[in-house]
């Protein structure tokens, strides 16, 4: 592995390593520029930085959960930009947070005159607003203090952000099975292995990092490359200089420990010219990285350098055979294999609730896919219905995939209402019983006006109308 060069101006204790680093297996080499450090303070510094333990998975650190009534605390610790997210879908309305937080405080002296300074305290906040922005990467809630505190009054208003590396602690009045089951994919140990992906057409390319989770935009390169000219070598250069951009992120955001394949995708033939320029540059400058994992280089086909084109990276046949032990090709599969149903046998492939429900009612799922965004909901009523419905499923002994809507597969399954299944065997009678109950709907929502329709009418002939 690389050595990376970590520079600090130290007073006792260095900065915070490089979140780039955080994973990675390196050994660390450190430039101290000294400003009157004594040698302990020194030795304290290097006793911190050997003491740090990368970590790579959410911790849970406490659980308490009633067997009566599934209410309770779990205290988590995220670690990784990909646990926010699992917290953003654990999270909801009326739920109590408790973690330490950065507050301003007023103060007014004995002449009256006021002074601020901002102070980190421990709060508990009733959740009212949850706000993921998967750009940033930041989560952050805002809501009403609920427990008395020195600083800051019952009900007062505040907002979170949940920082990386801190304890938090939330508190339900139900844990569901949904919420138990993110709880135990966010925690477990062995993570599935990532996929890099770099979608690229001449001028413009993006590196993005597909997880269990997220589809995270790690790099987007854009170079203005002019027309072929006899005798100029401009676009020549152009080229080298956006394939050398290309290259620069590939290595800078790129965790090859993690990574199981890397995707290579463009129309033409970009991808080869760049694949050939990595090998040849990559002996140059001596990056053994590269070299080391040639073959986890997969090239394939895309109509464009634009993100939405992971989508037809993941339909490639032989994209998913390199990757079929991860998770997201697992939801990619049943997907393809749902749009492949509606076309080939729709008796054996319904979307929508009311659909799905009465399938499940006949015992005849095998498959259920769900979009996380359909968890969120604000409405109890509404969640308690497809939580119920995804215990059903597996109950029955059917496979349930939550589809996260930051996927590409979520999006498209959230055209379809974000709710589908493929049944065990057709149901040609599904769409047609379903179609009698609206309709009896309707003619009782009809009788009932009629009804009252009647002595309305009954009373207006008696005024003389």
């Amino acid at each position: 592995a690389t050595e990376p060069t970590h520079s600090s101006i130290l007073h006792g204790i260095p900065a915070p390593l490089p979140p780039a680093y955080r994973q990675r297996s390196v050994r660390y080499t450190f430039t101290w520029r000294y400003r009157g450090s004594s040698s302990s303070a020194i030795s304290n510094a290097i006793r911190v930085v050997l003491k740090y333990k990368p970590s790579t998975t959410m911790k849970l650190t406490k659980k308490d959960i009633s067997a009566k009534d599934g209410s309770g605390t779990i205290s988590l610790r995220a670690d990784t930009p990909e646990d926010l997210w699992h917290c953003y879908n654990l999270l909801q309305q009326g739920d109590l947070v408790r973690c330490t937080t950065v507050r301003k405080i007023m103060k007014e002296s004995n002449t009256g005159s006021t002074s601020s300074n901002k102070m980190r305290m421990m709060l508990t906040i009733e959740v009212k607003k949850v706000d993921f922005d998967p750009d940033s990467m930041q989560l952050r809630l805002s809501g009403t203090n609920a427990e008395e505190s020195e600083y800051v009054r019952m009900g007062a208003h505040h907002t979170l952000t949940l920082e990386l590396g801190r304890v938090f602690t939330i508190e339900k009045l139900c844990w569901d099975q949904v919420f138990l089951d993110r709880v135990e994919e966010a925690c477990h140990p062995e993570r599935e292995a990532d996929i890099a992906a770099m979608v690229m057409q001449p001028g413009l390319a993006h590196l993005c990092v597909v997880t269990g989770s997220l589809t995270i935009t790690k790099a987007k390169i854009e170079q203005t490359i002019p027309k072929k000219r006899s005798g100029s070598t401009n676009h020549q250069k152009a080229v080298n200089k956006f394939f050398d951009a290309m290259y620069r992120a590939i290595l800078q955001h790129v965790d090859f420990v993690k990574v199981k394949c890397i995707l290579l995708a463009s129309a033409g033939y970009v991808k080869d010219d760049f694949y050939k320029y990595m090998l040849v540059e990559s002996a140059r400058r001596e990056d053994a990285v590269i070299g080391k994992n040639k073959s986890k280089f997969v090239l394939c086909k895309a109509s464009s350098g634009h993100k939405h084109a992971l989508e037809e990276v993941f339909s490639d046949p032989v994209v998913m055979t390199r990757i079929t032990e991860t998770k997201v090709a697992k939801e990619v599969d049943v997907l393809n294999k749902f749009m492949r149903m509606i076309d080939i046998c729709p008796e054996k492939a319904f979307y929508g609730f009311k659909h799905v429900a009465k399938a499940n009612e006949e015992l005849a799922i095998d498959s259920l896919l769900v979009t996380d965004e359909l968890f969120r909901s604000s409405d109890i009523k509404t969640r308690k219905a497809y939580v119920s419905l995804v215990e059903s499923v597996r109950k029955n002994g059917g496979q349930v995939f939550v589809l996260s809507s930051l996927h590409e597969s979520g999006k498209q399954l959230q055209q379809v209402s974000g709710i589908a299944a493929i049944l065990r065997y057709p149901l040609p009678d599904l769409d047609e019983e379903s179609e009698e109950e609206d309709g009896s709907e309707e003619e009782v929502e009809k009788t009932e006006a009629e009804l009252h329709a009647e002595p309305l009418a009954d009373d207006l002939a008696g005024m003389g109308f």
